[in-house]
């Protein structure tokens, strides 16, 4: 993956989560971060 598209995808998922909040409110987005750190503690198990 080169700089540019690393940079691009980047802020995309940037601006995706903006109008998110801006739409939805923040609440979810803890419950998605947990979930997130709770896949990644599973990934690590399976390493």
């Amino acid at each position: 993956m080169t700089n540019r598209l690393a940079i691009w995808i980047g802020l995309l998922i940037l601006a995706a989560l903006a109008v998110d909040v801006w739409a939805f409110g923040s609440e979810h987005l803890v419950f998605l971060g947990r979930k997130l750190f709770v896949l990644l503690d599973w990934m690590a198990f399976w390493r």
